[in-house]
């Protein structure tokens, strides 16, 4: 590869419904392993990585900040910056905060923007598709990676190209036009003219160019984000974006941004194998189905099927399927789908059903991550909750009280540090300590293993806004 050091920019802040139930706002489907023992967001970090890579840069939300650094640290990377949209803006604003950020350190340098839910089987062949485009970037071209498509898909957008395909093997082509998703009868005439790819949304260029190419059609962009950058302030790690300038910027995609209207394109086909996961047909396209068509994943049992994903989520949750065909049957701890694999795309309407019924399960994922480790409720009724906390060693609690609950903590795995008023002690497994209403409390782990308790919350109100904080590590308000 050329001399040139790579940025890779993570795009992280998506919800992914069409995966519900296991895809949800506040859990979405990058940080699960769907296929396989890392997550989609870990297996990203690591294709993009190696001796002619820099530390990831990565843009998300504040929701899901700590769940970025601690994945990565699961794989041995440390990131770069970790930059905190204040509210999702599409891309667009997003590649050019990211742009801004990098020319304060590498002017000429070279950044490739990648969303961080795709699937991409074999590593090394995109590195060597990505080192194709090097020179082209490095010489000023926009460049974009287009997938040989296998299929004649209508929920991706396409890449005309200016010039024969042949092989697919990677190198810079010419871009003729990009195209809309497609019908099903467009989407089989490209398929069959062999000179369309699909459009995978991962972009290299240098900063120089990108910025460039932002003040040139897209300068509406360029005040309210520089301003976010420039405005931005650290947070344990992290640069948040100014949130009173980022909300001026347009909610657009890089593609409607720039472009579509840029000159300076060029295409590095590639054909080794991707997915964007964007739906379970996807999964079930990607897991390997056996010779009936069949993939059964975690605890789930299949017989007679055909054509059919079983899957569930939970050790204690067995799915079974009898005589299915072309079914799809997810299975979380709270929620369960169940649907015709030629409606996998329709699964949003799920979500925006649930929404209208104010159901949690549209949103909220069965176990709440915290920067401090996660919990999950066990059994809820009218004046009480059961919880299981886990804290990650070192980690601690917010110092806090309650106005409208007591609580009853049980340690079953580990040893807590307690605080309750000016009482400071050890708990260690099988103990337990009680939380009067109104006592000002924290729990830590000061251990080198994670620690796992029991919480019996009673009281009028369980709501988790019921939280005075006094002091945090997180430094959440």
């Amino acid at each position: 590869m050329a001399t040139s050091t790579i940025t890779p920019v993570l795009l992280c802040g998506g919800s992914g419904t069409r995966l519900w139930p296991l895809s949800r706002k506040s859990y979405p489907k990058q940080f699960s392993p769907l296929l396989g023992d890392t997550t989609l967001f870990q297996a990203s970090a690591q294709r993009l990585s190696g001796a002619d890579y820099a530390a990831p840069l990565v843009l998300t939300n504040s929701d899901f900040r700590f769940i970025v650094t601690e994945q990565l640290a699961e794989v041995g990377i440390d990131p770069g910056a970790i930059l905190i949209e204040p509210e999702g803006r599409n891309t667009a604003p997003a590649v050019l905060a990211a742009a801004l950020h990098l020319q304060k350190s590498d002017p000429d340098g070279l950044m490739l923007v990648a969303p961080s839910d795709h699937v991409v089987p074999d590593a090394s062949a995109f590195r060597a598709a990505v080192e194709a485009g090097v020179t082209a970037a490095q010489d000023g071209q926009l460049v974009t990676f287009g997938i040989k498509p296998t299929h004649a898909e209508t929920g991706y957008g396409y890449l005309e190209l200016d010039g024969d395909a042949g092989d697919f093997s990677p190198r810079p082509i010419g871009l003729k036009q990009f195209v809309e998703k497609p019908d099903a009868k467009t989407a089989e005439e490209m398929l069959a003219a062999g000179n369309y790819l699909w459009n995978a949304g991962i972009f290299l260029f240098s900063v120089k160019s990108i910025i460039t190419a932002f003040q040139a059609h897209a300068p509406d962009l360029m005040p309210p984000v520089q301003a976010a950058v420039e405005h931005g302030l650290p947070d344990l790690g992290f640069l948040r974006l100014d949130p009173q300038t980022w909300s001026g910027a347009d909610d657009i995609s890089i593609d409607y941004a720039v472009m579509e209207q840029a000159e300076n394109l060029t295409v590095v086909p590639f054909a080794a194998g991707w997915s964007d996961l964007g739906g379970w047909d996807a999964v079930w396209r990607e897991a390997g189905p056996d010779v009936n068509g069949v993939v059964a994943q975690g605890s789930a049992t299949a017989i007679d099927c055909e054509g059919s994903l079983l899957r569930s989520e939970d050790a204690g949750l067995e799915v079974v399927g009898i005589g299915l065909k072309n079914i799809i049957a997810v299975a979380m701890p709270d929620a369960v789908l169940v649907a015709d694999a030629g409606r996998a795309q329709d699964v949003k309407l799920a979500v925006a059903a649930l929404k209208a019924k104010q159901a949690n399960q549209a949103t909220a994922f069965p176990k709440d991550h915290r920067p401090w480790g996660w919990f999950e409720s066990l059994v809820v009724g009218d004046r009480f909750q059961v919880k299981r906390i886990v804290v990650h060693p070192g980690a601690a609690l917010s110092l806090q009280s309650h106005h409208h609950r007591s609580e009853h903590w049980i340690v079953v795995e580990g040893t807590a540090k307690v605080t309750v008023d000016n009482d400071v002690k050890l708990v260690t497994e099988n103990q337990s300590v009680y939380i009067p209403l109104g006592a000002v409390h924290r729990m830590e782990n000061p251990g080198k293993v994670p620690m796992v308790l029991i919480e019996v919350q009673t009281g009028s109100y369980l709501g988790e806004d019921d939280i005075i904080r006094y002091e945090d590590v997180y430094a959440r308000s």
